[in-house]
């Protein structure tokens, strides 16, 4: 075997390495191409839908072919009664105090029924810890019709991080309105929720209008991050083997 088929040998391992090492980093870079254009389009939706007059929701009878992309967080105003017997606490976090700091707390999500009878879920809006039992916030669970603005919200996306439910203790962790619908015998409703806005409730509690409408845009510099890492395997991978198959054949025999 010569001195330049050893050499060129040696860099099999190596190469194969590194060319494993360039797909996954060329990969990732793409991936967050792609993330950038989803979060641009959800970016223009917020935008052409969330603000301005609200108008109806859409018709229970178009629910089966409700679409999230073609309909979520447009601003929406709804009339109907509150079964606040169902009332579910979805656990989850807030904006904080000035510090940044999240607080910890719920999500009251009610039942809405509508005149036809068909229903909505609301999240009405956030509560702190210590106020879940509606027993220690007097008056926030009005009675009778009422009338409410919002945003059209889809259920929201579960992962393996999110804990089971448990209905039979009104413990949830998802915004899921089917889930918790079928956890009281509820029937015809909504596919989607309605975020209420930041009209103050009765008591001061919940409080809405915490639906986030300004999303970070990032992508762009992580697909570029990603992709420079890739240059810079390449040339370090060029250097090594370059100065490989330029030594000497006596330093490969030491």
């Amino acid at each position: 075997m010569t001195a330049a088929s050893h050499k060129g040998r040696s860099l099999i391992v190596p190469g194969l390495a590194a060319l494993v090492a360039l797909a996954i980093l060329v990969g990732l870079g793409t991936w967050q191409l792609q993330r950038k254009a989803w979060k641009e389009d959800l970016i223009g939706q917020i935008e052409a839908r969330a603000y301005g007059e609200p108008g109806p929701i859409v018709p229970e009878a178009d629910w089966p072919a409700w679409r999230a992309d073609q309909d979520e967080f447009r601003k929406v105003r709804v009339t109907g009664t509150f079964l606040h017997d169902f009332e579910a606490p979805v656990y989850g976090l807030a904006p904080g105090d000035r510090q940044g700091a999240p607080l910890q707390g719920y999500y009251l999500v009610t039942p809405l029924k509508l005149a036809g009878g068909a229903v909505v879920m609301v999240n009405r809006g956030f509560v702190p810890m210590d106020l879940r039992d509606p027993a220690r916030r007097p008056g926030s669970q009005p009675a009778g019709e009422v009338t409410l603005t919002g945003l059209v919200r889809a259920p929201e996306a579960r992962n393996t991080f999110t804990p089971k439910d448990d209905p039979g203790r009104n413990q949830w962790f998802a915004r899921d309105p089917q889930a918790i619908a079928a956890a009281h015998g509820l029937a015809r409703v909504a596919p989607f929720l309605i975020d209420a806005d930041g009209s103050p409730n009765p008591g001061g509690w919940p409080r809405g209008g915490l639906t986030p409408l300004t999303l970070p845009n990032n992508h762009l510099q992580y697909a570029v991050t990603w992709f420079g890492i890739a240059l810079t395997l390449i040339g370090v991978f060029t250097a090594f083997a370059w100065r490989r198959l330029k030594e000497p054949a006596s330093a490969e025999l030491k």
